[in-house]
């Protein structure tokens, strides 16, 4: 099994990630090819939480330029977790 600091890279803080948090969820940055499973055993290990459920998504590179060099950015994989009620992340 993975170190579950391996599989959740950090947790995204954004204006969406901000909305959702209010309904119980939050998103991390988790590595490419871990799986639900995986997320969310390091999820509940982590934070001590008890998670309901865990959606993946791959977010798709962007292209970007560089003076006359075309290329992407990295795609990257992003996972929206919901906690069980009564559990909460600390995000101070």
């Amino acid at each position: 099994m993975k170190n579950p600091h391996d599989v959740i890279k950090c947790m995204l803080r954004s204006e969406k990630g901000a909305r959702v948090s209010s309904l119980n969820k939050y998103m991390f940055l988790v590595d490419g090819s871990s799986n639900k499973i995986e997320i969310k055993s390091a999820i509940e290990e982590i934070y001590k939480v008890k998670v309901s459920g865990v959606n993946t998504m791959i977010v798709a590179g962007k292209p970007k330029r560089v003076r006359f060099a075309l290329g992407m950015t990295s795609e990257w994989k992003k996972a929206v977790v919901t906690l069980k009620d009564g559990s909460k992340i600390d995000v101070t």
